[in-house]
């Protein structure tokens, strides 16, 4: 079992030709499930019809910090009821990017807010990017609520790494890149940290030491396809199925098997994300 709990299948640089030999490949990789991530109006819409086709895809709908320039309240509405529709998981990637501020930080801040504010009215998983930012980004985190006893109180509690029951707040950082004390201090709050491609980067000693100081049930493995290739395929397109490599580096880095690392990164997604 092997789940991608973050790719771009609906990323815009795929033609509909693309897009299909892409879905024909994941069918035929070792892949159980893909979360297909929404970064805009338009992917959402994209990532809730690949879901509806593919039985192996899941969709998370929102908008991106790049984009929150061209957001507004109608279009609010449409990512609340596309929320709706089956098989849509989260709301994601929403948050905060102060490295390439392609939107201004203060309309950044607002629809961060207001998005949190949807996940929390519809009581569902929030996927979030955080780049530069990530004391803001935990700052509003807080205050809207997305660590409270009552979000904690709508999802069932989480195994730890000794069998005890634990809060959930069902908060995934993507492409977890923090310190590893950043890291402790998220699961204490109730998150999920996801591993992605350049934990496989041999100058990336930070992720690995977040990976070594996190236990695993708090972990999940992601490509963020089409970016951030991993090694062996560096400077290529990324695709869903390169999460193998990632997962083998977490296995590597925790001494563990691959075949462990994959059931368990993939429970937990499973988990996270309300899939049966």
């Amino acid at each position: 079992m092997l789940f991608d709990s973050h790719a771009h299948i609906n990323n815009e640089s795929f033609r509909d030709a693309q897009r299909a030999e892409l879905i024909r490949e994941i069918e035929a990789s070792p892949l159980s499930y893909v979360m297909d991530v929404g970064f805009d109006l338009e992917s959402s819409m994209q990532a809730v019809k690949d879901a509806r086709e593919n039985d192996w895809c899941y969709a998370a709908v929102g908008y991106h910090p790049h984009d929150a320039k061209n957001m507004d309240e109608d279009i609010l509405a449409l990512i609340r009821g596309l929320a709706a529709r089956e098989k849509v998981q989260a709301i994601g990637e929403i948050g905060l990017d102060y490295h390439y501020d392609l939107s201004e930080r203060n309309v950044q801040r607002y629809w961060f807010r207001r998005q949190i504010r949807l996940a929390n009215e519809l009581r569902m998983p929030i996927i979030i990017h955080s780049r530069e930012a990530d004391e803001d980004t935990l700052t509003i985190l807080k205050e809207e609520g997305a660590f409270s006893d009552e979000r904690r109180s709508w999802f069932e509690k989480r195994r730890g790494p000794d069998g005890e029951q634990l809060p959930d707040s069902r908060v995934l950082l993507h492409c977890f890149s923090g310190s590893r004390e950043m890291a402790r201090q998220y699961v204490k709050l109730g998150a999920t940290l996801s591993i992605c491609g350049p934990v496989t980067f041999k100058n990336n000693r930070r992720t690995r030491q977040v990976v070594e100081d996190i236990p695993i049930e708090f972990l999940l493995v992601e490509t963020d396809s089409p970016y951030l290739t991993p090694e062996p395929f560096r400077g290529r397109q990324n695709k869903p199925f390169y999460v193998e490599y990632t997962a083998r580096k977490v296995a590597e880095i925790k001494e563990m098997s691959y075949e462990d690392v994959a059931r368990i990164t993939c429970e937990n997604a499973k988990r996270f994300f309300r899939i049966p």
